[in-house]
């Protein structure tokens, strides 16, 4: 959704964007193509329109609230304009590092002020279309609002090296959403990104579906394994998503999943240890960490060092977490070690003002032989607002 929003701000006509997505990260991003120029001409909650002319309007600052993608996403954008943009936000987003923007913008000619590698900064362009090289070894992200900058400034054939790239998939889905736009990016093995505006399609109207989200599916996916069962609907199983890896999962765990058109269904099972590497989708961690739990054996989660700059230092926060549940957890260099159990304790566990800890939290009381409490249920809010509605919709004790 997010990305989108991105590519509706900088595609000269009309956007119709099908089943949009409501969460508060959302929320932020409408929120500022908004200030950059695009205008919403319809919006429910099935359907939003927007119409812009393709430009970036001057404006003196955004604020990003505690989303990182959109951070990383339009301050590129933002630096198209050539006025000063002051960057803001608030919470755990101002412990997020920025430092790539120290590397990559300046060799597209914006110069960064009060920058100390931590929201807020400024940025001043207008940022110009160059070759350049990005390291992509902290998040995808920097280099998705690269690509989306560049897009709108190409005059001739871009080209964009980058090292180290993690969150492929990620990466997968911005060029997905480019192509719709009719900005069609070559990718050579995730290395090089060929930008040739010879080869773009120009297009009066859009139109997206965005589809259904594998991140917040996950949770009731788990929730089903370790004690029930459910129906997802509307998820695509051939889904550029990285967190579509949770079928993956839970098929090593011992589930059996059944397609059925476009529904997934899932049924508790007798759970097995098993290894995950989450290095491309850290997003999964919490939840597939109380998954880990409820299995026989002990699982091996690698990837830990994508956790540290998320909503909290999910490695403390999941561990935390696990141990509230009574389960036994180690750290071996980059992996997680978790010891199942049969059933969990009932806990008092800290959000950190994560939704994904608290979700998954939520998920792992399922199991839990008595009454546990969460702090923080607000903060589903950024991805997931009506989870606790639609969690005491499909709880039947």
């Amino acid at each position: 959704m997010q990305r989108v929003c991105a590519a509706a701000l900088l595609h000269n006509g009309e956007t119709i964007i099908n089943n949009p997505g409501s969460s508060e990260d959302d929320k932020v991003a409408l929120q500022i193509i908004q200030q950059l120029g695009a205008k919403i001409t319809k919006q429910t909650s099935e359907q939003i329109i927007i119409e812009s002319s393709g430009r970036v309007n001057a404006i003196k600052d955004i604020n990003c609230n505690e989303s990182g993608l959109s951070a990383r996403l339009f301050t590129p954008i933002a630096a198209l304009c050539g006025d000063e943009v002051l960057i803001e936000g608030k919470g755990s987003l101002l412990q997020r590092p920025m430092d790539a923007f120290k590397e990559v913008l300046p060799q597209l000619n914006v110069s960064l002020k009060a920058f100390n590698g931590f929201i807020p900064f400024s940025v001043k362009g207008p940022l110009q279309g160059k070759s350049i090289t990005v390291d992509g070894s902290i998040s995808s992200q920097f280099l998705t609002g690269v690509l989306f900058a560049l897009t709108s400034v190409a005059k001739e054939p871009i080209v964009v090296t980058v090292k180290g790239l993690k969150s492929k998939p990620y990466i997968d889905l911005t060029l997905k959403v480019l192509a719709q736009f009719g900005r069609q990016i070559t990718n050579e093995n995730y290395c090089r990104f060929i930008i040739d505006p010879a080869q773009f399609t120009i297009k009066d109207e859009v139109t997206i579906q965005i589809e259904a989200d594998w991140s917040s599916a996950a949770y009731w996916l788990v929730g089903a394994a370790i004690n029930g069962s459910i129906r997802a609907l509307h998820l695509d199983q051939h889904s550029l998503q990285a967190d579509k890896k949770i079928i993956e999962i839970l098929e090593r765990a011992g589930c059996v999943i059944q397609f059925e058109r476009d529904m997934v269904c899932v049924k508790k099972a007798d759970l097995r240890a098993f290894n995950a590497d989450l290095t491309d989708a850290p997003d999964l961690f919490p939840i597939v960490a109380i998954l880990a739990a409820c299995c026989t054996g002990t699982s091996r989660l690698q990837g830990l060092h994508r956790l540290k700059y998320k909503e909290s230092d999910r490695k403390k926060s999941i561990a935390d977490m696990l141990a509230g549940f009574g389960v036994s957890v180690s750290i071996e260099n980059d992996s997680l070690l978790i010891e199942g159990r049969q059933q969990l304790n009932p806990a008092t566990i800290n959000g950190y003002n994560d939704h994904r800890i608290v979700m998954a939290a939520a998920i792992g009381a399922l199991l839990a032989n008595g009454e546990t409490s969460i702090a923080g249920k607000e903060a589903v809010g950024k991805s997931y607002p009506l989870f606790f509605q639609h969690l005491s919709l499909l709880h039947r004790p």
